[in-house]
């Protein structure tokens, strides 16, 4: 007997179907917006992501040299990848580019809540627009993914920041701070104690007044008393950007769910603007659902020309906890349209009706082991059958086929020279 993989998941019929529903509802809504699908590879380079996000990645990587002497990954996001992508062809790309794909990723880091070794999520990138539409468009998006899962807006807020106005603030106080580590702290704020989250700041160049101070600008999310304690130009743009962003998001439907939270940071070095996580509003799930933000630098750094970016990336894992905790999660059972039992020698027939159910675009199953009436039956109820078709000796004899309604139990015949129609779901009520 094998075990599994110690992080990664099986996922049986059930499960897999409820899955695959709430994957093509947001698919659904990537494609009513313009968004492309593209497919990707499982393996990179592992130089792509060191030179990303440093050497110390490497340890998070399922990285190992293939049979060519290459250093290679299985890839545990998709933002390099895409980027790559854009480099290879942006000349021959109209802007903006617009796309997604939904696949899985790979990460060895520690198994929790929400969080596995292979995860799935969907990538939703918008290249080529700087504008703050653009930003706007991705919030809509998300948030009519959401909703379109049956979720509202009291399960749900996004908490919108903007990376150059943590920057900003850092550069405006009279110290040398490490921007990219104070920004990490600011990442992990919400979860960790306050006097360890100040003694982060000051490892990372303040000191502890200056992270108290730091700390109570952000708190407050008051915009105008953000302008006026930095006093730089920096901080002046980004909160203009910020603010005509979420007018964008108004204007696209999204408004209602978004909150400006200015200790929302995303811990990722590459986002450059506007930030944006997804939370639970009633704060049973205590991590983030999900999160973006743009990251206008990573295609020019990656070798391409200065491409502005911003995208979202829902996770299937912690979407199904909020799903789940919001009771809109789909139904794990599965679902059959028809079932064609077969009672004596019938097959030929019931081969038939079978396959014309089918090109019809119904779900139908039949016997395929020999198996007695009763045993079908069973098996019929097993699968949650709607109709089963009886396809009988004496039946056929009469030049009819019995239709019986599984909820009910109540049956009915049908001529067999009109079932099943060349249109339409045909069931009992059609000829009782």
């Amino acid at each position: 007997m094998y075990d599994r993989l110690k992080g990664f998941r099986d996922f049986y019929p059930d499960e897999m179907g409820a899955r695959r529903e709430v994957i093509d509802a947001i698919e659904d809504v990537a494609r009513r917006y313009g968004f492309r699908e593209v497919g990707t590879p499982a393996l990179e380079r592992t130089r792509m992501y060191v030179d990303k996000s440093g050497e110390e990645i490497v340890e998070e990587l399922y990285a190992f040299e293939d049979r060519g002497g290459r250093e290679v990954a299985m890839t545990p996001e998709l933002t390099p990848t895409v980027a790559r992508m854009v480099v290879e062809r942006g000349q021959a790309l109209s802007k903006p580019i617009k796309w997604f794909s939904t696949r899985p990723f790979w990460r060895y880091e520690q198994v929790q809540q929400g969080r596995f070794r292979e995860f799935y999520q969907t990538n939703v990138d918008v290249f080529g627009s700087s504008d703050p539409r653009a930003d706007g468009e991705i919030l809509a998006f998300a948030a009519d993914s959401l909703t379109s899962l049956g979720l509202t807006g009291d399960d749900f807020e996004f908490r919108v920041s903007h990376r150059d106005i943590l920057g900003g603030l850092l550069e405006s106080m009279d110290a040398d701070v490490d921007t990219r580590a104070a920004i990490r702290a600011v990442d992990k704020s919400e979860k960790i104690p306050r006097e360890e989250y100040y003694g982060l700041l000051v490892e990372a160049g303040l000191d502890h007044e200056q992270a108290e101070a730091f700390d109570e600008i952000l708190s407050g999310d008051d915009l105008d008393d953000l302008v006026a304690f930095a006093g730089t130009e920096r901080v002046d743009a980004a909160v203009e950007n910020l603010r005509n962003v979420l007018e964008a998001a108004e204007a696209f439907g999204a408004g209602e769910f978004c909150e400006i939270s200015l200790s929302t940071a995303r811990g990722l070095d590459y986002y450059t603007g506007v930030v944006f996580e997804c939370f639970d509003s009633t704060g049973e799930i205590s991590r983030s659902v999900f999160g973006g933000g743009r990251y206008d630098d990573l295609i020019e750094s990656f070798g391409g020309e200065p491409t502005p970016a911003v995208g979202v990336a829902p996770g299937l894992a912690p979407l199904s906890l909020l799903c789940q905790r919001a009771g809109v999660w789909p139904e794990e059972a599965p679902t059959t349209d028809y079932y064609v039992l077969q009672v004596g020698d019938t097959r030929e027939t019931a081969a038939s009706i079978t396959r014309a159910l089918r090109e019809l675009g119904h779900v139908v199953e039949t016997d395929l082991s020999g198996r007695s009436f009763g045993a079908q039956m069973g098996y019929a109820d097993g699968i949650n059958a709607e109709t089963v078709v009886i396809v009988g000796e004496q039946d056929l004899a009469d030049d009819v086929v019995t239709i019986k309604e599984m909820e009910s139990g109540e049956q009915t015949k049908a001529p067999l020279s009109a079932f099943p129609p060349t249109s339409g779901r045909p069931t009992y009520d059609d000829y009782a």
